[in-house]
């Protein structure tokens, strides 16, 4: 197949440090290639990929220093124009940029791909329902809780995240730390880890990168309680995280939101890390309760679970991820989409074909007749 895979330009694919969506691009990209398809990714330049690269801007905009990155500027609007003045060049096309694209989308004569890579929530209900159609985009959901708020949007499946884990560190033992990898905001909760490492006295690595929107938030709540024990790194790259994931007792994931997906819960557990999250959205889909970690629905609880973790075999933890969240499967899972939706529409367009066939048989009939 022919497939366009249409990236956000906020971070390049892969991206070096944070950036869930782009390593998910990266990771379908290149199994996709590896099976023989013919695949195009839009992308930022600096992104590397053995696929067709198609660059709109030279460099990912945080990168280049955009002062918004990922909302709705010029550049990724161009990005996305590119794709889809070249859809007829392409079997599929596979967008992964949702808001900015889903208007074009609607339009386009190819099918869409379209996976919904963040939370639904009150504001974009209105957005999706005024531009759902039966006809494109299809839309591919991260969680079945994901679709909660908005259950009769045009899906054609569920697929959860998948990464190319085999090579990931992993340790039977920990060094005893806790562990928050991510992104310091409200949403995230990294306040609720910091209680939780400070009632127990057990030392705390916040691994986390700090956006402009989200310094007040830090200076308040975050930024007092770092201490010698509870130690803010910064923003690291996958070997920094990974080594730390594969050496933690257990990863702390107390997020405040309706968490779509949580892709760092599934490399914690590919390098044999219980995840210890709260109880909300996606989270009783990916963690095994009691079998990979402790699902929790406050901090209270989440202190009792990080006492308990000693009962979590961590093998099990990494057995998980590896078999549920591999790159193999997640692309097994799109190829059937892409497939399904090709034989669907080819099958319309041969009835519309055998109609037409019909209407011009009896048309002739009743000429002949009549002459």
């Amino acid at each position: 197949m022919k497939i366009a895979q249409v990236a956000p330009v906020g971070e390049r694919v892969p991206p070096k440090k944070y950036g869930g969506t782009e390593r998910v691009v990266h990771a379908l990209t290149e199994e996709l290639v590896k099976r023989g398809h013919d695949v195009t990714l839009f992308a930022s330049g600096d992104s590397t990929t053995s696929a067709n690269l198609v660059a709109s801007v030279p460099k990912a905009l945080r990168e280049a220093g955009s002062q918004n990155p990922y909302g709705a500027e010029y550049l990724s609007m161009l990005n996305i124009g590119t794709a889809y003045k070249a859809q007829s060049k392409f079997d599929v096309i596979h967008d992964h940029n949702v808001y900015l694209s889903l208007p074009t989308a609607i339009l386009a004569t190819t099918p869409v791909v379209m996976t919904l890579h963040g939370a639904i929530d009150a504001d974009s209900r209105r957005f999706f329902e005024n531009l759902n159609n039966k006809h494109n985009p299809f839309f591919v959901s991260i969680s079945y809780s994901q679709r909660l708020p908005l259950p009769n949007l045009n899906y054609i499946g569920n697929v959860y995240h998948g990464l190319e884990m085999t090579d990931y560190p992993y340790s039977k033992e920990s060094d005893g730390y806790l562990l928050f990898v991510g992104r310091i905001s409200p949403e995230k909760g990294v306040h609720h880890a910091i209680e939780v490492a400070e009632y127990l006295d057990i030392p705390l690595i916040i691994a986390a990168k700090l956006d402009p929107a989200d310094k007040k938030y830090f200076k308040k709540f975050i930024e007092p309680r770092l201490s010698e024990k509870i130690q803010w790194i910064g923003e690291v790259d996958q070997e920094k995280r990974n080594y730390l994931m594969s050496k933690a007792l257990c990863f702390l994931h107390p997020v405040q939101w309706r968490e779509p997906f949580g892709l760092t819960m599934i490399e914690a557990m590919a390098c044999a890390c219980p995840v210890v999250a709260f109880r909300r959205g996606s989270i009783p889909e990916i963690v095994k309760d009691k079998k990979t970690g402790y699902i929790v629905e406050d901090s209270a609880e989440m202190i009792e679970a990080v006492k308990n973790i000693h009962k979590i075999d961590r093998q099990e933890c990494r057995k998980h991820a590896l078999s549920r969240f591999n790159a193999e499967k997640m692309t097994d899972e799109y190829i059937q989409i892409y497939k399904s939706i090709l034989s669907d529409r080819e099958k319309k367009k041969m009835k519309i074909e055998g109609k037409n066939g019909k209407r011009l048989k009896i048309s002739y009939s009743e000429h002949a007749h009549q002459i």
